[in-house]
């Protein structure tokens, strides 16, 4: 093999090389090894024709040979460069310190390989590259310590793209965890500053975010866009609108073109763009932050119109390109689709709250014995109910419960449960027997949600429901309850003891349980104030650590509303009395001298004494005579059937509140009869008659007998107030 002269003065052997030690030439000189021809051209090749970076520095760091034929050295004479300091030889400024890291190469011969650092050029700073780097360290075959090897490639394409591909994996992880159109702009503008842009805000049409339909492009002229989030690198940078502001786009603009076309554009922003006059705020705030670059892509879904994304680049930051209004075009659909839900949520939240409101009495049925108050639902969930509902004898149901589920459905299913138990209630049912009626009607419910076809998203969702329904009884000092599942009341005593009643819990509505319903009975002194809430949550932390209820006492003569309130301000953060339904209510003794009781024995010369003493009675409260006529009429009818086909003792009880109500207790359990008499017949019209008479009656049951009760309205009633 013929060997020739080579242009260099130095032969190197590169250490921890692939496959041992070799020798390579390395500089210019007069005196040449002889080598292979084929080495000397691969070196010439590599240092004139490679699209890698090659340069040699010896072992003061200063260039010695280099590559002129990358894209970053083209038009640069080596002998400019050789000979001179790597710090200063070239024409990028490395944010990396390269040249310690070069120098501990040089000094421990431990090899630097595919580093990837970031430059900018001295020229155009906005110009940014990356590349990546490799130092190997040179050595003669003696060992001698000759300089380093720096080998770079351009990677910049790369490396944006994986930028832009860890942009858009953040965006896709953080945005949209809520169901919340505000929390998702604001998480947008979070993970693209400063990662892709120095300026990022997001606007939406206002009414999306109340959860309305998104007008078709192009989006028409004035139509209201909400700031929704706002960030920048800048600490107190100006802007032209503050987040919430709600205000109008001026046009022509890239923006106003941008809603029209539904095209992302990249624009470069010079002073004198003649659109910065149709919108002066803006291009003040532009201005001001030295931004050069705009990207703004729509918010767009199906061809409607959601909103607007605004990303700008400032100072030194590169300009946006073609791979960036790709990558600004998946955000804007990502972000378009986490708000297009919120949009939904919102919209079934808000008819869901509405359907609740309607479904809900708006205030409650107080009455003389008992105040009571609402905390307002604000629709958080739907399904939850509170009712109070006046019964015969003074007495008073107070109902709270909750729905499983959410949305539309929760509340309608709701609305069927609470009629379902003003329906019972009519009945005078016991609570225990009430929730046993309203457990079937609930399963019932649950077997026509079962047979739904099999695309109903319904079918996949269980009914279950909690409820508890308590009847105050005025007259006697005590609540009567039942309860189905975990739902129970706050009882706060007039001397400040907070407790929850000691009282059995049956299954929770829907579900399989076989176990019966129970009810219990607890004393409600004068002065004491039930707390009922749908959230076991709420009403455990009323119960062991809510400072109003503890200080209840101190509401005996103030607004019942003054106690909701602050019962709303005492809870912590993420426990809200909007998310559960609650009453709270008062209780107070009832007038006794508004009550009148007898008893008498199972003798029909009774019935002309307990006429007489109703008679007195009533004359005793001012009651007109055709009304007072007709009540001992009642009393006549309805203690002569107690005497007939009751059991004794008879016991007569005339109660005075918002109607007048008749009570004939005995005994017997027999259940009576409304009969129509014919002509012929000398009997059979007794209760006929009393319902004729009043206004209302019923049967009552309990452990020693049944009570037959009737109640008048109070229009024709003179007492006095």
């Amino acid at each position: 093999m013929r060997r020739v002269r080579s242009p260099c003065t130095l032969v190197a052997r590169t250490t921890r090389g692939h496959g041992g030690p070799q020798e390579v030439p390395v500089a210019h000189g007069d005196e040449n090894p002889q080598l292979d021809e084929r080495d000397v051209s691969m070196l010439d090749a590599l240092f004139t024709q490679s699209p890698v970076g090659l340069h040699l520095l010896d072992t003061d760091l200063r260039v010695v040979r280099i590559n002129t034929s990358t894209p970053s050295m083209r038009g640069v004479a080596m002998e400019s460069m050789v000979g001179r300091p790597f710090r200063s030889a070239y024409d990028i400024v490395v944010d990396d310190d390269m040249e310690d890291a070069i120098q501990e190469v040089l000094d421990t011969g431990v090899a630097v390989r595919q580093r990837v650092v970031r430059a900018r050029f001295k020229r155009d700073p906005s110009q940014e590259g990356h590349f990546e780097v490799s130092v190997l360290r040179l050595e003669n075959p003696d060992g001698k310590v000759l300089g380093v090897a720096v080998t770079s490639v351009d990677v910049t394409e790369r490396e944006r793209a994986r930028g832009r591909a860890r942009v858009l994996d953040a965006v896709r992880r953080t945005v949209g965890r809520t169901l919340d159109s505000a929390v998702s702009c604001e998480e947008l503008v979070n993970v693209v500053v400063p990662a892709f842009a120095d300026v990022a805000i997001v606007e939406v049409v206002d009414a999306v975010i109340r959860g309305d339909e998104p007008p078709l492009a192009p989006l028409p002229a004035n139509t209201p866009l909400l700031r929704a989030a706002y960030r920048s690198v800048a600490e107190g940078t100006p802007i032209a609108h503050p987040v919430g502001d709600v205000h109008r786009l001026p046009g022509p603009t890239p923006f106003t073109r941008c809603l029209a076309d539904l095209r992302a554009r990249v624009v470069s922003l010079r002073p004198d763009a003649p659109w910065l006059a149709f919108d002066p705020p803006r291009a003040e705030a532009i201005l001001s932050a030295k931004a050069h670059t705009l990207l703004a892509a729509p918010l767009t879904l199906r061809d409607n119109v959601l909103g607007l994304i605004s990303l700008y680049r400032a100072g030194d930051s590169p300009p946006f390109d073609e791979g960036d209004r790709r990558l600004a075009v998946e955000l804007a659909a990502h972000t378009t689709l986490c708000i297009d839900n919120a949009r939904r949520f919102a919209r079934e939240h808000t008819v869901a709250a509405t359907v609740q409101r309607h479904l809900l009495p708006r205030s409650p049925e107080s009455q003389t014995s008992l105040e009571t108050a609402y905390l307002s639902v604000t629709g958080a969930d739907p399904g939850a109910w509170y009712d109070t509902i006046a019964l015969s004898s003074a007495r008073t149901a107070l109902v709270v419960g909750s729905v499983s589920g959410k949305g539309l459905n929760a509340a309608a299913t709701m609305g069927q449960l609470r009629t379902v138990v003003r329906s019972l209630s009519t009945f005078d049912l016991s609570p225990d027997e009430l929730l046993a009626r309203l457990y079937d009607t609930a399963a019932h419910l649950a077997t026509e949600r079962a047979n739904l076809p099999l695309g109903d998203p319904m079918r996949r969702e269980p009914l279950t429901a909690d409820c508890v329904y308590a009847v105050h009884d005025p007259l006697t000092g005590t609540c009567t309850m039942a309860g189905a599942g975990r739902l129970a009341p706050v009882l706060v005593e007039p001397d400040g003891t907070v407790s929850i009643p000691d009282t059995p819990a049956g299954p929770a509505l829907g579900s399989e349980a076989d176990s019966p319903f129970a009810a219990g009975e607890f004393a409600v002194p004068d002065g004491s104030v039930l707390v009922f809430t749908s959230d076991p949550l709420l009403t455990s932390y009323l119960a062991e650590s809510s400072r109003p209820l503890r200080q209840s006492p101190d509401y005996r003569d103030r607004p019942l509303q003054d106690l909701c309130d602050d019962i709303v301000y005492a809870l912590p953060a993420g426990m809200g009395a909007g998310d559960a339904a609650v009453i709270v209510a008062r209780v107070r003794s009832f007038p006794p001298e508004q009550v009148a009781t007898w008893e008498f024995e199972s003798d029909p010369a009774t019935v002309a004494l307990a006429r007489r003493n109703t008679r007195t009675q009533l004359a005793r409260w001012q009651i007109d005579q055709d009304t007072a006529f007709n009540t001992e009429l009642i009393v006549s009818e309805l203690v002569t059937n107690a005497i007939r086909y009751g059991s004794p003792p008879i016991e007569v009880r005339l109660v005075s509140d918002r109607s007048l109500t008749c009570e004939v207790r005995d005994s017997g359990s027999a259940a009576p009869h409304l009969r129509h008499a014919r002509t012929v017949d000398e009997g059979g019209r007794g209760l006929f008659i009393a319902s004729q008479l009043a206004q209302a009656w019923g049967t009552r049951y309990t452990t020693e007998g049944k009570t037959i009760w009737t109640e008048q309205s109070f229009p024709s009633l003179k007492r006095r107030s």
